[in-house]
């Protein structure tokens, strides 16, 4: 009288799904990735390479940028340090990596 009778339920479907659900859920997540390694992270790679190039090709005499834009000529040359002539007889010594560009001769006067 007090329990309401019972009534069999069908079993719920398996969880499992199938591969190609699965796949095309993910699809958007990867063609995202894929656009910010071509939009993003293959640019600066390139600046990178370009830089450590320009970095390698310095040689005494040449007239340089600097970061923090201090133009002068290269007097001397180090492993890891620059030492930049910016005025006659001042001679700064700079990180390498602090080179910004390279100017084309004459530009400093």
């Amino acid at each position: 009288m007090f329990i309401s009778s019972a009534f069999a339920q069908t079993a719920p479907a398996a969880a499992g799904g199938d591969m190609q659900s699965t796949l095309m859920s993910m699809l958007p997540l990867v063609l995202m990735f894929v656009v910010l390694y071509f939009v993003m992270i293959r640019p600066q790679m390139k600046k990178q390479k370009e830089h450590r190039t320009m970095l390698d090709a310095l040689t005494k005499g040449d007239e340089v940028v600097t970061a923090g834009g201090v133009l002068g000529k290269v007097a001397k040359l180090g492993e890891s340090y620059v030492g930049l002539e910016v005025a006659s007889g001042v001679e700064v010594q700079i990180q390498r990596s602090a080179v910004v560009q390279v100017l084309p001769k004459g530009s400093i006067k």
